[in-house]
């Protein structure tokens, strides 16, 4: 369980996020939307302990994580962050490795290999492995990024207490965030990456909490989301109770119609 309680963040005099409380169980897939400059990135930056709020507390497991080690955080916490760069000519399998420097010490062991060739065949870039990073296109480079923080937290297949040992032995959750995971994507690998995720979601130790800004991939494949609007928390729940009409209007100025569909409930279109 992640709890976050009266959380507040400023930069100077002006507060980014106010005073929000919230809470996301395991097993699910959370998503966070709202307008530009709503707070979302920052709730997810504080969410994640890649900045510390003014007021509050955020807390992994009933634990407060204000003063967690890096090390610690880093074995079962993992961030796909929205500007990615790799300043060195790495290649792609290199790129997905460094989501297991947390778990090793020299040299990565053979499970480590194994959860980067598993992630790898996941967001199907097996094939350029081998690869120069920094010649990928835009959604590649997205794509291994997805590869990369996975590893961090993936199990391999073989479910070897050496590969799942930090987890095992502290009883922990598992903990990612992703702040805007789709930017670079095509629609095809904008729902592959939405199924993956929510698939990924669904293990009972696992919380994932993520920014989006399609509300209907959002309504489609969010088991919770939670309205962000002037740094505020506007709604939390299922799609059906937080996407209203006078909720969308309101938030966002524009002028919903919901259309009923076979496989996801209901499809927005905006007027």
């Amino acid at each position: 369980m992640l709890t976050a309680t009266n959380i507040t963040y400023r930069v100077g005099t002006k507060e980014l996020i106010s005073d929000i409380s919230v809470s996301f169980a395991p097993g699910k897939l959370h998503l966070i939307i709202g307008p530009n400059g709503a707070g979302k990135s920052t709730l997810i930056k504080v969410l994640a302990r890649l900045v510390r709020p003014q007021t509050g507390t955020v807390q992994y497991d009933q634990t407060d994580i204000h003063d967690a080690s890096e090390a610690d955080l880093a074995r079962h916490r993992a961030v796909l962050s929205q500007a990615i760069e790799v300043a060195f000519p790495l290649t792609v399998r290199e790129v997905v490795m460094m989501g297991r420097y947390p778990h090793f010490g020299g040299r990565p062991g053979p499970h480590d290999e194994r959860i980067v060739d598993e992630v790898m065949a996941h967001f199907d870039v097996t094939a350029f492995g081998d690869r120069n990073y920094q010649t990928l296109s835009g959604g590649e480079m997205q794509r291994v990024n997805f590869a990369r923080v996975l590893a961090q937290l993936w199990k391999d297949s073989h479910g070897s207490a050496e590969a799942n040992g930090s987890t095992r032995q502290s009883g922990k959750s598992r903990f990612l965030f992703l702040d805007e995971p789709l930017t670079f994507l095509d629609v095809h690998h904008q729902i592959d990456f939405m199924k993956k995720v929510r698939a990924f979601s669904m293990a009972p130790e696992v919380v994932t909490v993520g920014v989006v800004h399609d509300l209907n991939l959002a309504a489609r494949f969010a088991d919770h989301l939670v309205l962000l609007n002037k740094g505020r928390v506007v709604a939390n729940g299922t799609a059906s109770e937080v996407l209203t009409t006078d909720r969308i209007r309101d938030v966002f100025a524009v002028e919903p119609t919901f259309v009923p569909t076979s496989h996801s409930g209901v499809h927005l279109i905006f007027d």
